[in-house]
């Protein structure tokens, strides 16, 4: 069992605990089952670099892609519409226990967050957006912040590669090898633009009106690219466009560049039937 490092100091004091409840909660920490908690990277503790919660796996495979080792997730990968989960006692106390707490600042929880880092915790509030150019900034800026920028600059390198790969790919599988016409949600857009699509309009995140969706329907897009995380149904019944449903986060596993090629995948298949 790997050696665990408590911190008390560094609880705040709305999440004072008994000793025999800190105790339960150490003894959860070393052989817990259940099944939805807060999912970790696989590649294990390295002391040398520093303990990082996130607090969902969007910051978590930020973090991992820029070099570091020790990652806690908060929010369990499985979660549909991660604002939406409530954050426990033992999810903030291990924010406590962090060098760095990464966040987002749309993200309800925030506060909470905050306040459980306490002073020792560095926050770092973190741009969630799948656009590569911003993604790219991301790892690089938190590379810097960690001091693991060597580890950083080599995933970006790969990451340009293989993006690279994947828009080639993306274009040579355009209908007619023509750009197909995309209307994308806010938060999909990157997707329409690693496919190198025209993008003939844009909704959400706020539900679509009836006036809106009149609107979006004489744009006549041949594809509407949403969101896995916020979908709210079919966007253009009736329409003839088909709906390809993009996934934003990552998986468990905290693979950033797994989302690119979910994307890809997914987007290439519609275009193919």
């Amino acid at each position: 069992m790997a050696r665990i490092r408590v911190r008390i100091a560094r609880v705040p004091s709305v999440l004072a605990l008994s000793l025999s409840t800190a105790l339960v909660l150490t003894a959860t920490a070393c052989g817990s089952d259940k099944a939805d908690s807060a999912d970790t990277n696989t590649s294990g503790k390295n002391d040398d670099a520093p303990v990082v919660v996130a607090t969902t796996t969007w910051e978590g495979a930020l973090a991992k892609a820029a070099g570091a080792k020790d990652v806690k997730v908060i929010v369990p990968s499985s979660a549909q519409h991660a604002p939406d989960y409530d954050p426990t006692p033992s999810d903030l106390a291990a924010v406590a226990g962090a060098d760095f707490v990464l966040y987002a600042p749309f993200e309800p929880y925030a506060a909470k967050i905050k306040e459980a880092g306490g002073s020792s915790a560095k926050l770092v509030e973190v741009n969630l957006d799948n656009d590569a150019d911003k993604t790219s900034a991301e790892v690089t800026r938190l590379g810097k912040l960690f001091g693991t920028q060597d580890a950083a600059a080599k995933w970006d390198t790969s990451f340009k590669s293989e993006y690279g790969t994947l828009q080639k790919e993306l274009k040579e599988a355009w209908p007619n090898g023509k750009a197909p016409t995309v209307l994308a949600q806010v938060f999909s857009v990157w997707s329409a633009k690693m496919a190198g699509a025209e993008v003939v309009g844009t909704y959400g995140p706020d539900a679509v009106t009836a006036k809106q969706l009149s609107e979006l329907a004489k744009k006549k897009p041949a594809y509407v690219f949403d969101n896995v995380h916020m979908t709210t149904g079919e966007v253009l019944p009736d329409s003839g466009a088909k709906q390809v449903e993009i996934l934003n986060y990552p998986g468990k596993d905290l693979e950033l560049l797994a989302v690119y090629k979910n994307a890809a995948d997914t987007i290439t298949k519609a275009m193919a039937s």
